[in-house]
């Protein structure tokens, strides 16, 4: 901040193995949302290092790193992020285009992933023709089209109501189920409580990092 230098993350060392479910919670300030554009190769870290699947990304430039966001990570986000204009099919293809792959195998690969998420006879509507709940589970396909080795999630039932959280949630634990990593981001206990592993960060340090007591939920 002009000549400042603010220390958001201060020393945090934090490891996350393949086919875990982890939950960031803080309050504002704390640092969760730096460590989740970290994670998601959004932003650098000014010291210090970041190992994902055994490449050290840290110090990778912009084009590497649109390479691993890519292929590696999967993005879902509050906010949903659709392009207006595009079918459901074609939001999820997004990411197979920078990917070099041919239109035809976009959309089979595009339309399988929506058929994973229940939504395999939707994929011709706009996002103004679906629910929130269909609109998040196009954004969950997106995110999954690449196969990528971790999915990050950005506190992807704030905008939901409680029954399409559940289900969205209960989503989240299928995909892990099926061998993907999963970390969101939440302030929310309940959406938290879905997560294998809790970790809670205050000013910048990791205050309390432990397994949780696995909510399973039943469809309403």
């Amino acid at each position: 901040m002009g000549k400042n230098a603010v220390e958001v993350l201060k020393g945090l060392n934090l490891t996350i193995s393949q086919n875990e479910y982890v939950a960031l919670m803080g309050p504002s300030g704390s640092g969760k949302s730096t460590l989740m554009n970290i994670l998601g190769c959004l932003d650098s870290p000014t010291a210090g290092k970041y190992v994902l699947n055994g490449h050290d990304v840290s110090r990778m430039e912009d084009a590497g790193l649109a390479n691993v966001r890519n292929k590696e990570i999967g993005f879902v986000f509050q906010q949903f992020n659709l392009l207006p204009r595009l079918s459901a099919v074609d939001n999820v293809a997004l990411p197979l285009i920078y990917a070099g792959i041919g239109t035809k195998q976009r959309r089979e690969m595009a339309l399988e992933v929506l058929d994973k998420v229940g939504l395999g006879s939707r994929g011709h509507h706009k996002p103004n023709e679906l629910s929130g709940g269909q609109i998040q589970r196009v954004a969950i396909a997106r995110a999954l089209v690449n196969n990528p080795s971790i999915i990050l999630a950005d506190e992807p039932t704030g905008n939901l109501d409680t029954k399409t959280s559940i289900e969205i949630m209960n989503l989240f634990t299928s995909i892990q189920e099926a061998g993907n990593t999963v970390v969101l981001v939440t302030h929310e206990e309940d959406i938290a409580a879905y997560a294998k592993r809790v970790i809670r960060l205050r000013d910048g340090v990791i205050e309390t990092d432990t397994l949780s007591e696995v909510k399973t939920v039943e469809h309403v």
